[in-house]
């Protein structure tokens, strides 16, 4: 029988993105290198649990959800989520930031201070600014002043954000120009807590850390992505870039773009130089319609 692992998530550390397994093996993610795995045959996708506990009846969950629990584990993990805004007494001091994914899509949003930029890279951020530092709740407030005064949202649907990925500016200037424009003007804003202590704009770009986009060479974009992993499918081909939680996998068929956060919760074996065998969705002009299938 063959070896199956547990992928516990995708994790960027001080030297770069790594995938860690339940057990504590961690696999570091080398652009250039092949990764390949197959799902285990006859396989169900459980739960994964919250809070570093694992799930009391190992529930099912769906192959297209990004979180890999179930709904009583969803409802415990968001219970303790700063995210979610149900934590309001966190002592630690946070940042606020505006991040951009790509033309016209900015949001502003909250991290704490400790974790320097390792959400903005979770996230995706192709490019960030700090605004400002403070205590939680002096954060949270300025987050709204924000997002009401210069039109930008604290969240943006991921399937956006790995859309525009493979058509960005190529230089750095570019870019940053539209978080540096909303910098200024959130500055100049009246009304931020007295608590919180602006900061000035610094742009940071990870275009490079991701890999999708390299001095003097053209990095090839996603064609598509990975919708689900089902029992017995396969997908494998060389890492072009890792973006967020994303994997850019050249294959047989182009480069697809695999959700890591879709792994979570199966059982997984090595592979081979199978073909792909994974449910796509294509990237295509949406007035052609989107269709999904199978490699």
């Amino acid at each position: 029988m063959a070896q199956t692992w547990k992928c516990s998530g995708l994790r960027w550390a001080a030297d770069g993105p790594v995938l860690t397994w339940v057990g504590g093996r961690r696999s570091a993610l080398v652009r250039g290198r092949r990764v390949a795995f197959g799902v285990a045959e006859g396989g169900e996708r459980t739960c994964v649990g919250a809070r570093g506990h694992g799930c009391p009846v190992r529930a099912g969950v769906p192959g297209r959800s990004t979180g890999a629990r179930c709904e009583e584990c969803a409802r415990l993990d968001r219970a303790h989520s700063v995210a979610a805004d149900t934590v309001a007494d966190d002592p630690r001091p946070y940042r606020v930031y505006l991040a951009w994914f790509g033309p016209g899509l900015v949001k502003v949003g909250i991290t704490a201070y400790e974790r320097g930029s390792a959400r903005l890279l979770e996230q995706g951020a192709v490019c960030f600014s700090w605004l400002g530092h403070g205590p939680l709740m002096a954060a949270r407030r300025t987050e709204e002043l924000l997002r009401a005064a210069l039109g930008v949202p604290d969240r943006i649907p991921y399937a956006q954000k790995r859309a525009v990925r493979s058509g960005l500016p190529g230089s750095e200037g570019e870019r940053t120009a539209e978080i540096a424009e909303l910098h200024a003007r959130a500055v100049a804003l009246g009304g931020w807590p007295e608590s919180l202590t602006p900061e000035p704009f610094r742009g940071v770009d990870h275009a490079a850390a991701f890999g999708i986009a390299e001095a003097g060479a053209e990095v090839p974009g996603a064609v598509g992505e990975v919708t689900e992993l089902v029992a017995g499918g396969a997908i494998g081909g060389g890492l072009v870039a890792v973006a967020g939680p994303d994997l850019h996998l050249a294959t047989e068929r182009g480069v697809i773009a695999l959700d890591s956060r879709l792994m979570t919760g199966w059982e997984l074996v090595a592979a081979g130089g199978e073909p792909c065998a994974v449910p796509l969705r294509e990237f295509r002009d949406t007035a052609a319609g989107v269709q999904d299938g199978l490699f």
